[in-house]
């Protein structure tokens, strides 16, 4: 019995010993592995770097009141502004506005922010930060509606220095206000401008500036508009009074926009001219032809008023005249004077039509009695040609006395009349030509002439 305890007693400082070689191994090789880690890795690590619990505890957020701006009754906060445009996605001539993609960042100085660092490293938070410490308070004047964008989160960039510098930076869509000048339009140039400003802040307590100046705008090479080339952007900067808060930091981001006209030359322009010089075949069509000539007046007339509505459907409803309504409403002009020529033509040749008929009736009932006709159709009786050369029947003349006669009567009668029809003729042809064709014939010149004048005139002045 006092062997079994013993052996029992043997085992058990046995397996103790084991253990405690397996514990010091353990720790030996954990050890050996944390120098390999701290081998490969081997850096100097910045405290800014390193996580030591909330990083509102290294900046100290909660032992100050960040309600108030920096240097609070002090001089003016500076705070610089620099911008990138990404993108400007549209121009309304309707609604008179435009539509631009942006990175706007803000630079100033918070000695609140201030934190400890050896290799003077900065530390970058998300838009978390933003709602706990004090930033400018910029907005855009003029602006209908503006976002920051939030996919994947919301896109909010914060640098903070070692020294209190701060970066804020953040992605913005904004539209705009414009005000544009279609007096020349579609050879026009528009110059927009997008406004920032601190809304509560006066240039007392915070001046808004451009950092680089000029270089403070950036923009991407690739930006390009279906209607507009662009043409410039550029920087300025002015003061703004309010007569109930005071005067204000404004800063401008200007550019200026030049329309392409190709577009309104296919739409507009070459289809306004083709009516008309459509409206001008009209000219060589018979006078005689009325449905011809009065059918092709009318669709020229309908299709300019087509083109026209459909311009002014896309363009906002100004007081003013537009350089292309006073080309598609001289263009009209045109048009419809073609018409007219035609109602003057049509009216002279029914005038002068009844005139000549009166003519011919008076002419006729001149002429004296109807041997005329029958000798003209050879046709006549011995008693007729009696009566005709001026004998009775109770004079006795030889048959070759009657018809020598006869034939000196009627060859004078036939002289006279063929000579007044042709005086008559020539006066009716000539008055006819002188109100109806001779209209025609100048209209051929005088139109086209005309409107070759015109679009010299206005593409010298628009252009």
């Amino acid at each position: 019995m006092p062997y079994f305890g013993k052996l029992i007693l043997f085992i058990f400082c046995l397996v103790l010993l084991v253990e405690s070689r397996k514990h010091r191994r353990r720790r030996w090789a954990g050890q050996l592995e944390s120098q390999r880690v701290s081998h490969i890795y081997k850096k100097n690590h910045d405290v800014t770097k390193t996580w030591k619990g909330k990083p509102e505890q290294l900046l100290r957020v909660d032992d100050h009141d960040f309600t108030m701006r920096p240097a609070f009754g002090g001089p003016a906060i500076p705070v610089g502004v620099d911008v990138q445009v990404e993108s400007l996605d549209s121009i309304s001539e309707v609604d008179m506005d435009f539509t631009m993609t942006l990175y706007l960042r803000h630079y100033w100085k918070d000695e609140r922010l201030s934190f400890p660092s050896t290799t003077n490293k900065s530390m970058t938070f998300d838009g978390r930060l933003v709602k706990k410490i004090w930033v400018p308070d910029v907005f855009f004047v003029h602006s209908k509606r503006s976002f920051i964008h939030d996919t994947t989160t919301d896109n909010i960039m914060l640098r903070v220095f070692p020294d209190g510098h701060v970066l804020y930076s953040m992605r913005i869509t904004v539209t705009a206000m414009c005000n544009m000048d279609f007096s020349r339009f579609p050879l026009d140039t528009q110059t927009c401008s997008l406004e920032l400003e601190s809304y509560a802040y006066t240039d007392e307590d915070l001046m808004l500036y451009w950092k680089n100046g000029n270089e403070s705008l950036k923009t991407d090479e690739k930006i390009s508009l279906s209607q507009f080339l662009i043409q410039k952007f550029h920087t300025t900067s002015r003061l703004a009074f309010y007569s109930s808060t005071g005067w204000y930091n404004r800063l401008y981001i200007n550019f200026t926009l030049r329309r392409h006209i190709f577009f309104f030359l296919l739409q507009t322009y070459f289809p306004a001219t083709l009516m008309v010089m459509l409206s001008w075949v009209s000219f060589w069509i018979d006078r005689r032809a009325v449905p011809a000539r009065v059918s092709l007046g009318i669709t020229t007339v309908l299709t300019m008023s087509t083109i026209i509505t459909g311009v002014n459907a896309s363009m906002p409803r100004v007081s003013y005249i537009k350089a292309v309504d006073i080309y598609l409403w001289v263009s009209f002009v045109f048009v419809f004077l073609s018409v007219l020529e035609y109602a003057a033509v049509n009216y002279l040749t029914t005038v002068q039509e009844r005139k000549e008929r009166k003519l011919r009736e008076r002419f006729s009932c001149s002429c004296g009695p109807p041997h005329t006709t029958m000798m003209l159709d050879g046709n006549y009786s011995e008693s007729d040609a009696n009566s005709l050369a001026g004998y009775t029947r109770s004079q006795i003349v030889t048959e070759e006395e009657k018809q020598e006669k006869i034939m000196v009567h009627l060859a004078m009668s036939n002289e006279s009349n063929s000579s007044r029809k042709r005086r008559l003729g020539s006066h009716v042809g000539q008055r006819i030509m002188q109100n109806t064709h001779a209209i025609d014939k100048y209209s051929r010149l005088i139109f086209p002439g005309t409107y070759i004048l015109f679009n010299l005139i206005y593409w010298s002045v628009f252009s």
